[in-house]
């Protein structure tokens, strides 16, 4: 009922670029001219069916295309679950090595981001992006995530530093247990800038995915501690979410990518930035009946 709703739909607009791909190219092209960069993701996970997983490739295929024929400063980020690694592991793996093909074949190359899930899938999307990277071709054209708050996360850090894997660190947005994540903030946040430390001076280029502006500034920091090059590696930032943030580091010399998002399963996506964030959803009560 929200997602059908004129108003749900207003509301998710703020962190949502819309349903359709026009939508997502629209809103892309905007952040471009302000000098950040994009990774589109379509919205939904966990297809139940064959058919819902092809369509979500062909998507994508679309998405490339338009990528490249408007010259926009953008790469895209995906779920397996989304190409129906729950309904036909196979096929999951021939849509998602197909995109990967079209995006190292791209002039230039462009890039396809294979997102981190819950924990039963951690595992697979890991063995799965280290298979899709070695593959001829493929290398730099694809890289995975890696959530701070997995008590694994550095060995999977360093498995991913040896192949020159590139990766987004971010915290971690699903519920885990105990025994296999950190259940504090600053654990997460300490283990966070720890990692971060070693992704940065990797010589690989990687995106550190926070909106904490005291984890920002103690990499901005370390990197002219280490003369590390602003263009080595690149802040990212959710669309709609400190946006006077993400400009000012533009400003400052440092490279900027925004997570755009759009689709018709926006509901849950927008649920989830309500409740990691308090603020957001003071910022839309603020402005509702304006």
């Amino acid at each position: 009922m929200a997602e059908r709703s004129a108003i749900g739909q207003r509301l998710s607009s703020r962190f949502v670029a819309g349903t359709q791909v026009e939508d997502a190219l629209r809103v892309t092209q905007t952040v471009n001219r302000a000098g950040l960069s994009v990774s589109v993701d379509n919205l939904g996970e966990n297809v139940t069916n064959v058919e819902e997983a092809r369509a979500s490739a062909q998507l994508y295929h679309q998405m490339l295309d338009e990528i490249g024929a408007r010259k926009l400063e953008a790469n895209v980020s995906l779920k397996l679950t989304h190409m129906g690694l729950d309904v036909d592991e196979k096929l999951a793996r021939d849509l998602v090595t197909g995109l990967v093909a079209k995006a190292a074949a791209m002039n230039p190359p462009n890039f396809v981001r294979v997102d981190m899930e819950g924990s039963p899938y951690t595992q697979r999307t890991l063995d799965f992006v280290h298979e899709l990277h070695g593959r001829p071709g493929h290398a730099g054209a694809v890289g995975a995530v890696i959530q701070s708050y997995m008590r694994r996360a550095e060995s999977d850090i360093e498995k991913l530093l040896a192949a020159r894997i590139r990766i987004r660190l971010c915290k971690g947005a699903y519920k885990e247990s105990d025994e296999i994540a950190f259940q504090k903030k600053s654990e997460v946040d300490a283990n966070y800038v720890r990692l971060m430390k070693i992704l940065m001076k990797s010589g690989v280029y990687h995106g550190l995915a926070t909106h904490d502006e005291k984890i920002i500034q103690q990499a901005k920091v370390f990197a002219k501690q280490e003369q590390i090059s602003p263009d080595a590696f690149e802040f990212q930032m959710l669309y709609g979410i400190r946006r006077d943030l993400q400009r000012r580091l533009v400003r400052e010399g440092w490279r900027m990518r925004v997570y755009v998002p759009f689709g018709t399963e926006w509901y849950p996506y927008f649920m989830r930035r309500l409740a990691e964030r308090p603020a957001n959803a003071l910022f839309l009560a603020r402005n509702l009946f304006r």
